[in-house]
């Protein structure tokens, strides 16, 4: 979205957009799902589990540190990736907002 259109849009609705932008590649979910089995790995790790070259998920593991949807810590010559439960919370109350929301409201 242009930086002329998002100012009309919330806080909440712009961190929202930006994360599920970032979530928004099945590589990228496929990533996160790999997180949520093993807590935290280095990049080689996720690179043995997905049909992609390691270029390619150093990129989307960027796209999702950016955002704030994992961590990275560095661990002698490697960086550590985890879920940031913080994130993870944000999108939990989001969706079950939405979840509570039609529950109660739906035809």
């Amino acid at each position: 979205m242009g930086a002329s259109k998002s100012e009309f849009f919330s806080e909440q609705q712009n961190e929202m957009a930006s994360l599920f932008k970032a979530i928004s590649h099945p590589a990228r979910v496929a990533i996160i799902e790999y997180l949520l089995r093993v807590d935290s790995c280095i990049c080689g790790d996720i690179v043995n589990e997905l049909p992609l070259a390691q270029p390619t998920v150093s990129q989307h593991l960027k796209e999702l540190k950016s955002v704030g949807i994992i961590k990275g810590n560095i661990e002698g010559t490697a960086i550590c990736y985890c879920l940031n439960p913080d994130t993870m919370k944000k999108l939990e109350n989001y969706f079950s907002g939405i979840s509570n929301n039609l529950i109660m409201k739906c035809c």
